[in-house]
């Protein structure tokens, strides 16, 4: 089992710890991630505002490169996930767009049929690797710890085959899998601010305090991500969240791979868990369990 594995930017750059944790698990599950060579910036969710064709160009480049290889592409970032879905969704259903991107892409020399197709790590972890298989390879179950899962507000939308748009249960079973005791959390796919934490701070550290509040509401010692955006958001900003409504929520914002990686006993110290700026491997190490 072999995928095209495009990171993006922020894997390389502000979330190495997701980068690193995902490699890890993939490798430790002898699941093959080739990272797909001369990968560009996906342009994100701002791109489509400035110019939309080149906000479809962009990630089609990317698309057809890995078509070139034949593999399905794999994706950990989900605003990167959206908007490679997005370029083929829109070549797929809409003819007029689909001809001026095939005619932008012969001027670059890419072939693009549109036809490879793009998953999420956590669809591949939960539904192609699959938890009994997760289960079987548990070596250190984290009985114990409480966390909530936050998904954020793109990895369902729009409604794709693997995520319920509102309340997604991927990662929820992933964790009761490895033992975490998962809570109840019913923002876990309110918007976090996304990137207007550099434009409207106010309003995004206002919606990201209440994020936390119900995660602190519900006992939770941890709160499981899957974008690097979230768990920016979440994990630099809380001490000016402290700051500005009087609060002092300490709570570590983890990967669901950096979990993952701790219950099938890679050493930490791969899983990048020195990078979390909330304190996170002390949490994880607390709840380490060896089987027996």
């Amino acid at each position: 089992m072999n995928f095209a594995y495009y990171p993006g930017c922020s894997l390389h750059a502000s979330a190495r710890e997701y980068d690193e944790s995902t490699l890890a698990v993939f490798q430790a599950l002898e699941v093959g991630l080739e990272e797909i060579n001369d990968w560009n910036c996906c342009g994100t969710t701002a791109l489509p505002s400035t110019n939309y064709l080149f906000s479809l160009l962009v990630p089609a480049r990317n698309l057809a490169l890995a078509e070139q290889k034949g593999q399905i592409v794999a994706v950990a970032c989900n605003s990167c996930f959206v908007s490679l879905r997005r370029a083929k969704s829109v070549y797929e259903d809409n003819p007029e767009w689909r001809s001026k991107i095939s005619e932008a892409m012969k001027r670059i020399n890419f072939n693009f049929s549109g036809k490879v197709q793009v998953r999420h790590i956590l669809d591949i972890v939960v539904n192609e690797i699959g938890l009994e298989r997760i289960a079987a390879n548990v070596k250190r179950p984290l009985h114990g710890l409480k966390a909530v899962p936050y998904y954020g507000c793109q990895i369902a939308r729009p409604l794709n085959e693997f995520a319920h748009p509102e309340l997604p249960t991927e990662m929820d079973r992933l964790l009761q899998t490895l033992g975490v005791r998962v809570l109840r959390y019913d923002h876990k796919t309110k918007c976090c601010g996304g990137s207007h934490i550099t434009t409207k701070e106010a309003d995004t550290l206002g919606l990201n305090q209440e994020l936390l509040e119900e995660a602190q509401m519900r006992g939770a010692e941890a709160i499981v991500v899957s974008c690097p955006l979230c768990q920016l958001n979440l994990d630099a900003y809380q001490e000016k969240i402290n700051q500005r409504f009087g609060t002092n929520y300490q709570i570590p914002v983890i990967y669901f791979t950096q979990l993952l990686g701790a219950a099938l006993g890679i050493p930490l110290k791969k899983l990048g868990l020195k990078r979390n700026l909330v304190p996170a491997r002390r949490l994880v190490e607390k709840y380490i369990e060896e089987v027996m």
